[in-house]
């Protein structure tokens, strides 16, 4: 992964993320007689018992080097996701977010934090964040940690993502879904929990994708005798390799053939990790019927050519309602 300069936003650059002055930023509390650190990170209104649960804090409140990259790292995550969310939030009822494979539910924790306690203190927005985990007891740990913080906006279900579509416990539209390192088919199940649900942004971090490699090794030999881009998957690492990149291509197209604009960068920063690629998608009001056809054309396209005519019904084109 390549690495790149972090830089911290001013206020007036994104809405919602704004950088404390010298004069506001925290001061960590310190041993009598000991002047406090001042961390000039941490953000007016920010949770400090939060960061230490999520070990950006140690338990007396510090930062290190590490950790100090690694709450940078979160700002950046949250500066592509804010203005998602302030695009929706004045809508009435509120926004609705669901975050699949919460795990201990550190994405939705600081999505909270920062929108609602940060960008908009004792302001009249509403909406709801859901986190759901097949894990019981990290759902557990995260209602637990939600009830002691005071977030009153989350919720935590212990679903799979198919039952999440069909619960009742969500509401019938979902105005973001966000599916940060969902290994293998867990982003294409976060895909069809999106279109499912109509879902207006799409933020989605993919992992660990092997599926596709699999259906290209089977087919490899007779792939080899129809077309001299078979090539490109011959040996086993590029196999692997070029398996996870088509995987993400095919959803890009997935996602267009939907109806949806698709931006595809890194998630800068995340130097522990090779999955850094970010697949942000949004559905305008009107989708362009040309743009949404034309993908749905390629999508198919790709498919037959490289063999991968049986994954078909994993990256359908969703029928509109009626």
């Amino acid at each position: 992964m390549r690495a790149l300069n972090w830089r911290v936003m001013s206020k007036n650059s994104t809405p919602g993320n704004p950088q404390p002055s010298r004069q506001a930023a925290a001061k960590a509390p310190s041993p009598a007689g000991k002047p406090a650190q001042v961390i000039e990170e941490i953000r007016p209104g920010q949770s400090i018992e939060l960061l230490k649960e999520l070990h950006i804090l140690t338990r007396e409140g510090k930062l290190n080097q590490d950790t100090r990259r690694k709450l940078k790292q979160v700002y950046h995550l949250y500066q592509f996701i804010a203005p998602l969310l302030q695009a929706v939030a004045g809508k009435p009822g509120g926004f609705t977010l669901a975050d699949h494979g919460a795990g201990k539910s550190y994405l939705g924790f600081i999505l909270y934090d920062l929108f609602f306690n940060v960008a908009h203190p004792g302001e009249p927005v509403s909406g709801h964040i859901y986190g759901i985990e097949t894990r019981a007891e990290l759902v557990e740990k995260s209602r637990a940690l939600a009830a002691r913080l005071g977030f009153a906006n989350m919720s935590f279900l212990n679903l799979s993502v198919q039952q999440a579509t069909s619960s009742d416990e969500l509401p019938p539209a979902v105005d973001i879904v966000t599916a940060l390192h969902a290994c293998d088919t867990a982003t294409d199940d976060a895909i069809a929990f999106g279109l499912a649900k109509q879902a207006r942004h799409m933020v989605l971090v993919p992992c660990c994708q092997a599926e596709v490699a699999g259906v290209l090794k089977k087919s490899r030999a007779l792939n080899l005798s129809k077309t001299p881009l078979a090539e490109l998957w011959r040996h086993p690492l590029h196999t692997r390799e070029f398996g996870s990149q088509i995987t993400n291509v095919l959803r890009c197209l997935q996602l267009e053939a939907n109806g949806y604009q698709v931006t595809v960068t890194e998630l800068v920063g995340w130097e522990h990790s090779m999955k850094n690629e970010l697949i942000l998608a949004s559905r305008p009001a009107t989708p362009s019927r040309a743009k949404t056809q034309a993908a749905q054309d390629r999508l198919q396209a790709v498919l037959q050519e490289l063999g991968l005519a049986e994954l078909g019904e994993r990256f359908a084109v969703v029928a509109e309602p009626a």
